[in-house]
């Protein structure tokens, strides 16, 4: 169970951010293969792909504001209504560049509330010593769902080099009622026990940016998550660099993605054991030594050693970032302080990867791995004279 929720509650909770993200990696695929069906040239591709990210830049804090004020279980459906309508409105239109453009923002802004809402009932009926156990489990069931998008393209899309889109969007479609009629099994019950004084929190994003601690989580979460995706795009460079199989190259993939979700399950007895801000350091550091022994030329063997090691570091990261802003972040204002955090999530998304690209141009793959390190290194001195809530 999680937190107050109930066991019904919670299970629903936990289906809830499954089926969000394996909609979301369902779905996605999918419009670059409708894209690929219409012809469309390179650039489009592109637009497509920056299209998801455009909203939840754009409203992630004002989402963030309205999961105070409104209840996470109302944001939560609203969110789960935008892509329930976004799998229709791709099954039975999305043939066009406009229209799959629009689908993919749409299923963004989706997507955000959900996590949002999802993030905040956690944050809001967890005890503070449960908050690490309780995003664990939260952030595990998502990287199961991460898991299970994909694996749905490859039942449905059989052998076939492009897989049947109509077939893929209707089974989203069915996947997000699913997820929509999940919403109202959670428990509003937090949300409905606020004061009138907590409904309408003072202060916006300035005012949570200058509460102790918070920048650094933000900063922490931002790199962790920014170095995630570079290893899924630089891993088969490195790969290809040194000779290694593209079947090689997945199962190394595989291997930090299991390892990330094997972290998360013992999460919280961990973390009571050795404290938040010392669990925290020792993932960074677990991290900081895998992504620079992975730039080391080495056995196959040993590479999927070092990647299972990466796995358990950044898949720790994630969950202990979103409790620590929790504690930190003012009651009624941890669903605008989790919003902060998914925003600065995309903004890292975007510039680390940039500046990293600039800083090891002429290294390679390798280069990649050892600025990576550098920067999740470099978040450990952040953490100097931090005292968390453990």
């Amino acid at each position: 169970m999680i937190g107050e929720l109930g066991r019904r509650s919670s299970t629903a909770l936990l289906v809830h951010s499954a089926l969000i993200q394996a909609v979301t990696f369902l779905v996605r695929p999918a419009t670059t293969y409708r894209a690929l069906e219409l012809d469309v040239p390179g650039f489009a591709l592109g637009l497509l792909a920056a299209s998801y990210a455009v909203f939840p830049l754009l409203l992630a804090l004002p989402i963030g504001g309205l999961v105070d004020r409104l209840g996470e279980r109302r944001l939560m459906a609203i969110g789960a209504a935008v892509v329930l309508g976004c799998s229709a409105f791709l099954l039975f239109w999305g043939t066009s560049v406009p229209a799959l453009v629009a689908g993919t923002a749409l299923l963004g802004a989706g997507q955000l509330a959900c996590v949002v809402g999802q993030q905040a009932v956690v944050a809001n009926n967890a005890a503070s010593s449960r908050l690490d156990s309780a995003f664990g489990y939260l952030t595990f069931a998502a990287s199961l769902g991460q898991a299970l998008g994909p694996l749905a393209i490859s039942l449905v899309g059989g052998a076939a080099v492009r897989p049947n889109t109509q077939a893929i969007f209707l089974l989203a479609t069915a996947m997000s009622l699913v997820l929509f009629l999940a919403t109202f099994v959670i428990s509003g019950r937090v949300s409905g026990r606020r004061s009138k004084a907590n409904a309408s929190p003072k202060g916006g994003a300035m005012s949570l940016l200058r509460t102790p601690g918070v920048v650094r989580a933000l900063a922490t979460s931002a790199t962790v998550l920014a170095v995630v995706d570079l290893t899924v795009v630089y891993l088969p460079a490195l790969g290809a660099e040194r000779g290694l199989t593209a079947a090689t190259v997945g199962l190394l993939l595989t291997v930090r993605a299991v390892f990330s979700m094997i972290s998360r399950l013992g999460l919280g007895s961990v973390s009571r054991r050795l404290g938040r801000m010392k669990l925290l350091i020792l993932s960074l550091a677990i991290s900081t030594v895998a992504l620079a022994v992975a730039a080391v030329p080495m056995p196959e063997w040993l590479l999927f050693v070092v990647m299972a090691f990466l796995g358990l570091g950044l898949g720790i990261g994630q969950p202990l970032t979103m409790s620590w802003l929790s504690a930190q972040a003012p009651e009624g204002q941890r669903g605008r302080a989790l919003a902060l955090r998914l925003a600065g999530n995309r903004v890292g998304q975007v510039v680390l990867p940039s500046a990293i690209g600039v800083v090891a141009v002429g290294l390679g793959a390798a280069g990649v791995f050892l600025a990576s390190a550098v920067a999740v290194g470099g978040t450990m001195l952040l953490l100097r004279g931090v005292r968390l809530d453990d």
